[in-house]
């Protein structure tokens, strides 16, 4: 069957860089596609091409005549409509049900008469959904659709897309929407594209096993010039005339080298520690807010403990950022008590970037202005080489972040958080902007943490490989905690969050029916500890047998005399050692004991 939509050997240049290099996207009926790739690789950019709102320097595109398309670019133009309803309805056909537009309007809860101009982030986006939905196209190209939308509508979402029969494309770095959702994967990756047969689920073992292929390639051509160059040097002067061709291949292999373009790296993210914490972080007894007549949290109390992480859900609108200032402290509350245990240092990550202004450089707003230095768990280190572990190159360093991409106001902001000391990190919406390697390094960043975290996220996956706890916003000012990540409170709750047509009230009432004891969940390993407890053993036993090796080596009679600098060296590698071990035994230690504590409950 010819496909519906195909760009073949596509190219274009921004900014005398090359942004695409020969890449290919081919969409037949019933595809349903996950095209991946690093913020900044061109994915927004192939999509605009495929839709024909931007021209490709070289390549072809062909789209069958009779396929309707529909494209949802990742910031939707608005604006030149005077309500919603006739924005939605300028992208149907003749022929298109505009019942249908104005049910999923309805369902969505979007006022049809509404003025776009003043819709929020997250209402221009469900209207930008309706009016590609409902289309009802053979061609569905999606870009990031899941910005700024709560849960419940990424719960609707999904569902409508489960249920299409529009060929699907999809940029996105809600993996878990991706994963339900996809049967292929496009890498956009340096300018090309390699195609996956199977689903995202699949997709990062299939990347890391590319990348590890390409690295063995690398080494291999690096030292073939290496043997290469030491033929040049002694042995071209015999034969000269035959050999010309060797050296000519030498060239090559080294142009090749040179124009190589490399992936590009990962962030490699630390978080400042400070000292501990007491054992109980914060404790809300029976807090009530309100503003005005509207309540947003009712009589709710929990107990919040060292090293919890606490994922913190619910609509638009519902008061989430409110729940986490209240539990930070940042926010008084009308009624009850919330009180934090000693020796608290909270670093914090507000959802707006608000504290980011335009015309700041990078440099300043990672030192403070007036250095060049950040103090990291302290030591001191060049802010350039802390730039490079989020991906930001030196000559960025006096871009103004006014002109930084949302990845890199996101990656910026991160830097600064985890540039605290901290023992208590809130994170309002973190995965915001962030592509899927970043978010993995996120993860286990915050896994690693040996403080007490709260997030505020819609990100499924992240939450599920994150929270020890979910505390869900059910309407209506009531909030039920539920224990483990956001599938463990699907399964406690019976559903999700259910879109945007659950009835509050009726949540509430099933809710208030539920158990007491849930309200105080029980305590759970995390992902990370999980499998710490599974691969500490090893690393306890590779620490030891360091040990061993260095005790024999250090044993030898005259090895201090015969080699002093040698014996420094060793010397110094044993005190390390050793404190790498006596840390690992700690740890273990910790985790086997929480872990019998929590099977006694």
């Amino acid at each position: 069957m010819p496909p519906l939509l195909q760009l073949r050997d596509i190219a274009l240049t921004l900014g005398g860089e090359p942004l695409l290099d020969g890449a290919d996207l081919s969409i037949s009926a019933g595809d349903r596609i996950a095209v991946v790739g690093r913020n900044g690789s061109g994915k927004s950019t192939l999509f605009r091409i495929a839709a024909g709102e931007t021209a490709a320097d070289r390549g072809t595109r062909f789209i069958q005549p009779s396929a309707r398309l529909a494209y949802l670019p990742q910031e939707p133009d608005l604006s030149g409509f005077a309500t919603t309803l006739d924005y939605v309805l300028a992208g149907l056909g003749e022929l298109d049900a505009v019942h249908t537009a104005r049910a999923m309007m309805a369902e969505l809860g979007l006022d049809p008469a509404a003025d776009p101009v003043r819709l929020s982030g997250g209402e221009a986006r469900r209207a930008a959904l309706v009016r590609a939905l409902s289309a009802d196209p053979e061609i569905l190209l999606l870009d990031e659709p899941t910005n700024h939308l709560d849960l419940l509508a990424i719960e609707w979402l999904e569902a409508r897309l489960a249920g299409s029969r529009s060929a699907l494309a999809l940029v996105s770095h809600d993996k878990r929407l991706l994963a339900d959702l996809t049967r292929a994967t496009i890498w956009l990756d340096r300018g090309k594209t390699r195609r996956l047969d199977k689903g995202f689920g699949a997709f990062e073992a299939w990347r890391d096993m590319k990348l590890e292929e390409e690295e063995l390639e690398r080494h291999k051509l690096d030292r073939k010039i290496v043997n290469e160059e030491h033929w040049l040097r002694y042995g071209v002067t015999a034969r000269r005339k035959r050999n010309m061709r060797r050296v000519a291949e030498l060239a090559g292999l080294r142009r090749e080298r040179w124009e190589a373009r490399r992936s590009v790296g990962v962030a490699a993210m630390t978080a400042q520690d400070a000292e501990a914490s007491g054992v109980l972080v914060i404790e809300a007894e029976r807090i009530s807010k309100s503003f005005g007549q509207r309540a947003i949290v009712r009589d709710f109390s929990t107990r919040v403990m060292r090293r919890d992480r606490i994922g913190i859900v619910g609509a638009n609108g519902a008061g989430k950022t409110t729940m986490v200032n209240l539990l930070a402290g940042a926010l008084t509350p009308d009624s009850g008590s919330v009180r934090l245990g000693v020796n608290v240092a909270m670093a914090s990550l507000d959802q707006g970037r608000a504290s980011l202004e335009p015309a700041t450089t990078l440099v300043d707003a990672l030192t403070g202005g007036g250095s060049d230095t950040v103090t990291i768990n302290g030591e001191r280190r060049h802010v350039l080489g802390y730039m490079r572990d989020f991906l930001f190159a030196p000559e960025q360093a006096r871009t103004p972040i006014g002109k930084l991409s949302g990845g890199e106001r996101g990656r910026l902001m991160l830097a600064r958080a985890l540039a605290r000391p901290s023992n208590l990190m809130v994170l309002d919406e973190p995965t915001n902007d962030l592509d899927i390697e970043t978010l993995d390094l996120l993860q286990e960043l915050l896994g690693d943490y040996a403080g007490t975290i709260l997030i505020v996220s819609h990100d499924r996956d992240f939450l599920d490989r994150v929270a020890t706890s979910i505390i869900v916003g059910e309407g209506d000012g009531r909030w039920v905690e539920y224990a483990g990540g956001y599938s463990d409170m699907v399964a406690q709750r019976g559903h999700g969050l259910a879109g945007p047509l659950a009835a509050p009230v009726q949540a509430a009432e099933r809710a208030a029916k539920r158990p007491v004891e849930r309200a105080a969940p029980r305590r759970k390993l995390s992902f990370n500890e999980r499998r710490a407890l599974e691969t500490l053993p090893q690393r306890i036993e590779e620490l030891r047998a360091g040990l061993e090796a260095l005790e024999l080596k250090l044993a030898g009679a005259d090895f201090a005399a015969r080699e002093p600098a040698a014996f420094l060296a060793a010397t110094k590698s044993y005190a390390e050692l050793r404190d790498a071990l006596s840390g690992a035994e700690d740890e273990w230690l910790g985790l086997e004991i929480l872990r019998e504590e929590l099977e006694r409950q």
